[in-house]
């Protein structure tokens, strides 16, 4: 891979993670709102949404983005809050719940290419055997 490629994907990595913070924090305020206020406010994909694009609007290093890949980032992030809502309501298990979504730190990006994400044989065991018995 390109060092500019490198860059570009490194920048859009960190507008994406930007747009997953934002929606934590969103979600987080709108929730000790309710909590304080007794109201019955919600922070779905819809709000989330016209969040982004008023974001995209006045902010314009996220704006040279691609909204198609930070759309995405708000589904995936209402998924992972739905299916910890879920797993709440279920009564499931500490140990068994998926937790709220919180904030991303910024680290290095990781590329998982073709040769890193195949299976590696395991030395030892029955199917990862390296040697026939």
């Amino acid at each position: 891979m390109s060092s500019a490629a490198r860059t570009a994907l490194a920048a859009e990595w960190d507008r994406c993670r930007w747009v997953w913070n934002e929606c934590v924090a969103k979600s987080r305020a709108v929730y000790l709102h309710n909590k304080a206020t007794g109201e019955k406010r919600t922070c779905g994909p819809a709000q989330l949404d016209r969040m982004l694009t008023a974001a995209r609007k006045t902010i314009r290093w996220l704006g040279e983005g691609s909204s198609v890949v930070q759309r995405q980032v708000i589904r995936d992030f209402g998924r992972s809050r739905a299916k910890a809502h879920k797993d709440i309501e279920a009564r499931l298990p500490m140990a068994r719940r998926a937790g709220m979504p919180t904030h991303k730190k910024k680290r290095g990006p990781t590329l998982r290419t073709a040769a890193a994400a195949a299976p590696r044989p395991r030395a030892g065991g029955r199917r990862g055997r390296l040697t026939p018995r």
